[in-house]
């Protein structure tokens, strides 16, 4: 007894309404049609908006080895590719939904032109059609010369495309009427993507290949999010995870301390929502950013190890185990590499932590007699005034008993009420704007005089005056004006 089976067709309208709001961003959307012209091996990719009086479109246009007739209309098939087939190392595409889904989730009216061997063809899907008669099935326009020549923007962009090349069209960009501020915004927002996503093809290592990439004719910058080339930076030994014979490599780094750079680089490489949420694992696939800044939970983000980012390069072959999704906008690492990195972890987090480490033990031996103390006790760690600082205990020595307690009262006071809480909020988010009061030199001259007046009465060798004063605070952190008016008062000879 042989099965019964019914043909179902998905419902055109159901299915690209669902589609459309599978959750891509603008920029994600554009990153996605991108893909397509690197795996056509484009050389040259230009980004193009236009507000066009409140009916927005935009266009992607690549130099790359185009597409026959046959080849254009199932690429504007949904789901073109099985996305468990073997693929070209190269490629960037998997589920053959890409071009589709990101450009549907942006506009209604989708226009492909395309030109191979100096052929000329074209391909539109207007999603209104298929409302208007959702019971006449998946109805893709062909597009002929005439038509072509008779589209006043598509008329436009043709000769941007020689013998061969691709155009991506998106207009109908229904869910930015009436907002050009919003879709300028986006703009810009969409060059800072696109520089970091595919900084690796805009800024190739030896032995790759460059690719160009523009919007609207203004080239693209990489963004390499490691900044490899400061000095600063720590490249750290790269490591390999090998699975279904497949290599995984990680390549750790750790960014220069704020101190090691200037203000202007140290925020340019913070990013959004700065070094704290910027640390963490960057995934590539085939050069091409995937996810960044992500322990995948593996540990806590903290201030400690912000400036640890890793590159992690897998193959498109291990695609279905790392779980990346149509967006190409996650991943998340199979248990036993998930296993591998916490090892990984564990050994280059010591690294990130070193630097501010190091710092502090550098400035502590630099200044012998601090301000302030740090006292760590059953794993709380407290900052006090110094008490035996010789500004505070020449003070306290001239006041009156019954003004001594009051004076303890006011340092427990400052002490008590240090904010704790703003203070490293304001770490966390941007230490390099932190500063502290500034002496001016009148100031400094009168706290030297006083000092060195104590230190005279107190039979300390003039040799020895100056690199006492250079350990103590404040003037630890002046020495280039300390020296200058040591000179000055005859202290310090040449």
């Amino acid at each position: 007894m042989s099965d019964n089976f019914l043909n179902i067709q998905p419902s055109p309208l159901a299915l690209v309404q669902s589609l459309r709001d599978i959750g891509y961003s603008m920029e994600s959307a554009i990153a996605d049609v991108i893909d397509n012209s690197i795996t056509a091996e484009a050389k040259n990719i230009n980004v193009k908006f236009a507000w066009n009086d409140g009916d927005p479109w935009l266009a992607i246009i690549d130099d790359g080895h185009g597409m026959t007739s046959a080849a254009l209309t199932n690429a504007m098939r949904l789901g073109s590719k099985n996305p468990l087939e073997e693929r070209n190392e190269s490629d960037l595409g998997r589920f053959g939904l890409g071009l589709k889904t990101a450009s549907f989730s942006q506009c209604r009216q989708l226009s492909l032109v395309s030109k191979k061997d100096g052929i000329l063809a074209g391909r539109e899907w207007d999603l209104d059609l298929i409302e208007e008669d959702p019971d006449s099935g998946w109805r893709l326009r062909v597009l002929n010369d005439s038509k072509m020549q008779q589209d006043k923007h598509i008329a436009a962009l043709l000769p941007m495309i020689q013998s061969r090349g691709t155009i991506v069209l998106l207009r109908k960009l229904d869910r930015y009427d009436e907002l050009e501020k919003k879709l300028n915004s986006l703009v810009a927002h969409t060059q800072t993507h696109l520089e970091l996503v595919f900084h690796r093809f805009l800024s190739p290592r030896r032995g790759k290949k460059r690719i160009n990439i523009s919007l609207n004719n203004a080239p693209l910058t990489a963004f390499n999010p490691f900044n490899p080339s400061h000095p600063a930076t720590q490249e750290l030994p790269e490591q390999s995870i090998h699975v279904d014979g497949q290599s995984v490599h990680v390549q750790p780094y750790v960014l220069p301390h704020y101190n090691k750079t200037s203000r202007d680089e140290y925020q340019k490489y913070s990013g959004t929502g700065g070094y704290l949420q910027n640390q963490g694992f960057y995934v590539y696939r085939n050069r091409r950013l995937i996810i960044s800044g992500t322990w995948f939970r593996l540990i806590k983000k903290e201030e400690l190890t912000k400036l640890v980012r890793v590159q992690i390069d897998l193959p498109n072959s291990l695609d279905h185990l790392w779980k990346i999704d149509v967006k190409k906008s996650h991943a998340s690492p199979p248990e036993a590499i998930r296993n591998e990195l916490k090892l990984i972890i564990d050994r280059i987090a010591a690294s990130g932590k070193k630097v501010y480490r190091q710092r502090g033990k550098k400035l502590a031996n630099t200044v012998k007699v601090p301000g302030w103390t740090r006292t760590a006790t059953e794993g709380k760690i407290t900052y006090e005034i110094n008490r035996e600082h010789p500004l505070i205990s020449q003070l306290k020595s001239l006041l009156p008993k019954d003004k001594q307690q009051e004076f303890k009262d006011l340092i427990f006071m400052l002490e008590s009420s240090f904010p704790t809480e703003l203070f490293y909020s304001d770490v966390a988010k941007k230490p390099e704007a932190l500063s502290k009061p500034v002496f001016n030199e009148e100031q400094v001259s009168a706290l030297l005089d006083s000092f060195i007046n104590q230190m005279i009465n107190s039979e300390v060798p003039e040799t020895e005056i100056a690199a006492r004063l250079t350990s103590i605070d404040p003037f630890a952190a002046y020495p280039e004006e300390v020296e200058k008016l040591l000179r000055q008062k005859g202290i310090l000879h040449e």
